[in-house]
């Protein structure tokens, strides 16, 4: 077996170049992976943000669109509001004999829910007479049914000259009271109706999304 003969100059220098290119090779190779690694992780990282934007704008804009439906559905209700209002309050002028039977509903309500011997009714000067016709057919149902024969009513005028009309009941020097004013009755009707009237206009949903 013969021995290897020495790489002379030449030789030695060729296959330093050679492992030089290798290992560069390999170097290179690594560098190429390393970067290619961070490209895609750099191209996650972007596509997981422009994801999370893209979700955040399409909230953000479902929730606009939202909150401008309920803002115009409000004003709907606010317009339709004023309008029974407005009509409300030509009822006393345009129609005494159901005004008249109204205020003895709110009277004798009034009467039942104090449950007093004697009462404050507060009114419009506008409706004094009306009010006192009024007054004497619900005190005569309220002492039948109550078992009352002493009922002492007494009428004064209702500060508020802007009211629409109806009554404020009063008794114990005011300390307790019941309104029963126009106003006040539409306010409440208002109130315990709204889910009704929502479902009415703008269907079942709108009751539910009200609701949250």
């Amino acid at each position: 077996m013969s021995a290897p003969h020495p790489l002379n100059d030449a030789e030695v220098d060729a296959e330093m170049d050679k492992l030089a290119d290798e290992e560069f090779n390999i170097n290179k190779g690594k560098i190429v992976m390393q970067e290619s690694l961070q490209i895609d992780a750099n191209a996650q990282r972007k596509m997981k943000q422009a994801e999370v934007q893209k979700k955040i704008a399409q909230s953000t804009l479902t929730n606009k669109a939202r909150l401008q439906i309920l803002a115009e559905r409000e004003n709907l209700l606010g317009e339709l509001f004023d309008t029974v209002r407005e009509k409300l309050t030509r009822i006393p002028d345009e129609d005494e004999t159901a005004y008249r039977a109204l205020l003895k509903n709110l009277l004798l309500q009034s009467f039942f829910q104090l449950m007093e011997k004697e009462v404050n009714i507060v009114c419009r000067e506008a409706d004094v007479a009306i009010v006192e016709a009024a007054m004497n057919e619900a005190k005569q149902e309220y002492e039948n049914t109550a078992k009352q024969t002493s009922l002492i009513i007494i009428i004064l005028l209702m500060v508020a000259v802007h009211s629409a009309g109806g009554v404020i009941v009063s008794a114990m020097h005011g300390r307790i009271k019941c309104s029963n004013t126009l106003e006040t009755r539409l306010d409440l009707a208002s109130e315990l109706m709204l889910p009704e009237i929502r479902g009415l206009l703008f269907g079942s949903s709108a009751v539910k999304q009200s609701a949250l």
